[in-house]
């Protein structure tokens, strides 16, 4: 991943900071996943009146991930998305473990969580009991079946 080491940066102060991690999910529609993300930050970037984002990817967030190949497509995706929009973007290495600090605002905005669905506006099978996000039977890749009668 020498070629990820070269869009990094080490530092950036006075930004939106976006914790993310890929799931598995996302898989099915990695473009799509990408596009809502970035109209997700886009948004948030109005409302705070900022232009600089630092992509920090954080695989703890969830326990589904994805491959790393979807993830880092989805990420650098994001990043060059989120530059031709006209913000600057900085994205911390991919793979890596990372240090950080983190001084936030005093913002009703400084810290929220947002997650995007990989099915956009479908109809889906039933809610994530975890999440309350729309999943689809056939795209958990099992069937379902009975559990043991005890």
């Amino acid at each position: 991943m020498a070629e990820d080491i070269e869009s990094t940066a080490d530092s950036m102060e006075d930004c939106l900071v976006v914790f993310s991690s890929v799931e598995k999910l996302d898989e099915l529609n990695a473009p799509g996943v990408a596009e809502a993300a970035k109209n997700s930050i886009v948004d948030v970037l109005g409302k705070l009146k900022e232009d600089r984002i630092m992509l920090f990817p954080f695989a703890h967030l969830t326990s589904t991930l994805s491959s790393p190949q979807v993830a880092l497509q989805i990420l650098l995706s994001l990043e060059e998305a989120l530059k031709t929009e006209g913000f600057t973007v900085k994205r911390a290495p991919f793979g890596w473990n990372k240090e950080f600090d983190i001084k936030s605002k005093g913002h009703p905005l400084a810290v929220l969580s947002k997650v995007i669905c990989p099915y956009g506006k479908m109809e889906c099978d039933f809610l994530c009991p975890y999440c309350t996000n729309p999943i689809k039977i056939q795209d958990l890749g099992c069937e379902r079946k009975p559990l043991p009668m005890a």
